[in-house]
């Protein structure tokens, strides 16, 4: 009788992307250190370093991801600062900030992220992908639903065509629930992270005790109109207009910031 295959345990994992990948808004003061955030990578490497101790081996972490970053930078500086550090894993999410624009080049993007996993497959290190969350509930966002289900379809096939592994947050229907979301609308609490964290490990068919990861929060008591429509004012006000303010002078959230954990280190 054929044996089941032990699942990999990885001792090297490099994290590149954007503001998804750095974290924000995971402020869980657990995890959250050095005024940074949190995020689902770094809960990641936590899962992955306890499996790799628990089998007497050493880990070490890098997260190089930036707010705000466009998928040119993921692929070019990113990647190659990642692949100095000799990863056995390495996860890339990219092209959320730039299929935002409307005149996205969704046939672009998906050969640059494809061409950088096969330089990552190449030096026998594994790759971790993720999907866009489905837009459909996002006010204004859901406008770019038709080029997210896009870039969702191309990352699937990258996968398959690479041998990658993929976090599919457009079927997990939980990341759907605003609770899961900051005041920003744009990026998870850490109830979201924590989440997706467990999903990366799914996907990665690595073994985990939380079984209703994937299942949605009881439903949240109904808004009034008139509450939901000054919620969507202030949303507008405190988050959109700086947002389409920055866009308009050419500035980024990540202007000036360096990844936070630039080197592949030890988890405290």
């Amino acid at each position: 009788m054929t044996q089941p295959t032990a699942p990999r345990l990885w001792t090297r994992y490099v994290a590149i992307g954007d503001s998804f990948t750095e974290g924000m808004c995971d402020d869980d003061p657990t995890l959250a250190h050095d005024g940074e955030y949190a995020g689902w990578a770094d809960r990641l490497a936590a899962h992955l370093s306890e499996l790799a101790r628990a089998d007497g081996l050493d880990f070490g972490y890098a997260n190089l991801a930036v707010r705000g970053r466009k998928l040119a930078d993921v692929v070019g500086p990113q990647l190659d600062h990642a692949l100095s550090l000799e990863p056995d894993l390495v996860s890339i999410v990219g092209g959320g900030n730039d299929i935002l624009r409307p005149k996205a080049d969704l046939d672009a993007l998906a050969a640059r992220l494809e061409a950088a996993v096969v330089r990552i497959r190449a030096t026998g290190a594994d790759v971790l992908m993720a999907t866009p969350v489905d837009p459909a509930d996002a006010p204004l966002v859901k406008a770019t639903r038709g080029r997210a289900a896009v870039h969702t379809a191309n990352i699937w096939s990258i996968a398959r065509r690479n041998g990658a592994h993929v976090i599919d947050q457009w079927g997990l229907h939980a990341l759907r629930d605003w609770r899961m979301w900051s005041e920003d609308r744009i990026h998870m609490t850490s109830e979201g992270h924590r989440r997706v964290a467990l999903a990366a490990l799914d996907a990665l068919g690595l073994p985990h005790a939380d079984a209703t990861w994937a299942t949605p929060l009881d439903p949240a008591p109904p808004l009034s109109r008139r509450d939901a429509l000054a919620a969507n004012a202030q949303w507008a006000r405190e988050y959109v207009g700086p947002w389409v303010h920055r866009r308009l002078t050419g500035r980024s959230s990540g202007d000036h910031r360096q990844a936070k954990r630039p080197e592949v280190t030890p988890l405290d």
